[in-house]
């Protein structure tokens, strides 16, 4: 089960995963994220962290649109809230 405090971040990394403007590789790390954060083992902060630094990697692509990272930057700011709860 996943923490209610990653809720919101689950959320926009769904709608980042449906999204048609999102590049393939961007949406299949998107979905790596997903399965991590709600089926991976271990603690939760060590998961969050494998998560951020995935975003850290793709945050830097040069295909992907501005509103996107815009929303991988909104992701992050989520779970690092999340982490500090």
């Amino acid at each position: 089960m996943i923490e209610k405090e990653l809720q919101p971040a689950m959320e926009a990394l769904d709608e980042m995963k449906n999204d048609s403007t999102v590049p393939k590789n961007v949406k299949a790390k998107v979905e790596k994220m997903i399965d991590c954060l709600t089926k991976g083992e271990g603690d939760i902060s060590l998961r969050i962290n494998q998560c951020l630094n995935e975003f850290d990697d793709i945050s830097d692509d040069a295909n992907i649109q501005p509103y996107t990272r815009t929303q991988i930057w909104n992701v992050v700011a989520l779970m690092e809230a999340a982490m500090n709860r």
